[in-house]
């Protein structure tokens, strides 16, 4: 429905033509916008629900004062391979886990594999590349979320989290006092919940803006075989170069995947063209600015740094064993 309103009013009320880089790229803006804000607003609502009746903070205890021995990490990164998001639709629960106080290395563990792998990806794939190949990338995905969630976890980071999120935190600590307090029933609670989810919807509603302008003008004017040129296999250093070509991208698994085919048919190396996948889906700037509402720029560029090294790395590895 939200493609066939964005259709209806790019070509039909705008006049624009769908065969031109300006028709494709407004038309990828109001899809994404409309998209991304209803899906913020409504799983903030979730999580609101879930702050208010859920006893998060026994999870938080729980996540803290036991030795899981790496579980917990786990547990978020196939959370994440379960959800169908991609890395700026992700932002909404990694909020949430924010503001319940979950840890903050287990909630980058959750981030990080969101939109890397999930069953569009998976599907795709399967059709694709065929399951070995899918069952590699799977199991890589979630450990690269597991392994850099614990990482960013050991760095002690929650200082760098801008000081909205810590004002939602302290915000979030006090309702939860009144609600087990009063022991308000629900149809009383949802005002306040909806109010509070359209607070963070106005929040970053500029930064979604930004962002998603960014990877509109992307996605309608980057020239077709720019990328292929760079990324051939006779470049030794085709993987690093076509994970910072990818950042600059918007897309999800659905919209890169069957380019990603393309890129293998054309020659390229697997690797290499996994690893521009995993840049495009998991790295970007619409995705940088987005987190900007949620972390400072050094919080960002050592998650981003973090993951392309690891996506690197990953890129390599596939060269070599598919």
């Amino acid at each position: 429905m939200i493609q066939r309103f964005a259709d209806w009013l790019v070509y039909d009320i705008f006049g624009l033509d769908a065969s031109t880089a300006l028709g494709e790229a407004i038309n990828f803006f109001f899809y994404d916008t409309i998209k991304i804000l209803i899906l913020l607003f409504f799983i903030s609502v979730i999580m609101g629900v879930i702050n208010a009746y859920f006893p998060i903070e026994r999870l938080r205890n729980y996540l803290t004062s036991r030795k899981l021995y790496g579980l917990q990490y786990f547990l978020a990164a196939l959370f994440g391979a379960i959800t169908p998001f991609c890395s700026c639709s992700s932002i909404p629960l990694f909020i949430g886990f924010v503001k319940g106080g979950i840890p903050l290395g287990v909630t980058f563990a959750y981030l990080i594999t969101s939109p890397l792998v999930n069953e569009v990806a998976v599907a795709m794939f399967i059709g694709t590349f065929g399951v070995r190949i899918t069952v590699i990338y799977v199991i890589s995905g979630i450990l690269l979320g597991m392994i850099g969630g614990f990482i960013l976890g050991k760095m002690k980071l929650e200082p760098y989290l801008s000081d909205w999120v810590k004002q939602i935190q302290q915000h979030s600590s006090s309702d939860s006092d009144v609600w087990k307090k009063e022991n308000t029933p629900f149809i009383k609670r949802l005002p306040i919940i909806t109010q509070e989810a359209w607070g963070i919807v106005k929040g970053v509603l500029l930064y979604i803006i930004i962002g998603i302008g960014i990877g509109a003008f992307m996605h309608g004017y980057v020239p077709e075989g720019f990328f292929e040129q760079y990324m051939s296999k006779d470049n030794w250093f085709a993987v690093p170069f076509s994970v910072i070509l990818a950042v600059p991208m918007y897309a999800n698994a659905a919209g890169i995947v069957p380019i990603i085919e393309v890129f293998v048919a054309k020659g390229i190396p697997i690797g290499t063209a996994i690893a521009f996948m995993m840049a495009v889906v998991g790295l970007s700037l619409p995705e940088a600015t987005l987190l900007k509402k949620v972390m400072t720029w050094k919080l960002i560029g050592i998650f981003f740094g973090l993951v392309t090294l690891f996506i690197v790395i990953l890129g390599y590895l596939y060269n070599v064993i598919l």
